[in-house]
């Protein structure tokens, strides 16, 4: 199974595994499962980097790199995906955690989050 990863998992995985659920490591560690991590999330810590955002001090770069050398898929962002976040509800506001919902419901991914309120999507998402 693949697993695409939200930002925070994606951060605590490259620098705090210690905040990971005991779920989320046992799912991430798996090797029958290949982690993802999408283009959406280094975009986000970028953002968020450059805009000085506790907690996003890291270099996307460095963590794309990290990822791809430790067996990472990279999700690129699709028109696809971009078409399937309009037809998703309003439950969470936050245009990246959109993004990464959209991008599990068409690439047949488990969205795995740390964040309560986007596991209440329907689809392959689910809180870890």
């Amino acid at each position: 199974m693949r697993l695409l990863l939200d930002t925070h998992l994606l951060l605590w995985v490259a620098t705090e595994t210690s905040r990971l659920s005991p779920t989320a490591r046992d799912l991430i560690d798996d090797p029958a499962h290949v982690p993802v991590f999408s283009v959406a999330s280094l975009w986000e810590i970028a953002i968020k980097r450059g805009l000085g955002r506790r907690g996003f001090d890291y270099d996307p770069r460095r963590l794309r790199d990290g990822f791809l050398a430790n067996g990472y898929e990279e999700l690129t962002i699709t028109s696809d995906h971009a078409l399937v976040v309009q037809a998703l509800p309003p439950i969470h506001r936050d245009p990246f955690d959109r993004l990464l919902v959209a991008q599990a419901t068409v690439e047949g991914l488990l969205l795995l989050t740390a964040d309560a309120q986007v596991a209440t999507y329907p689809g392959p998402v689910r809180a870890v």
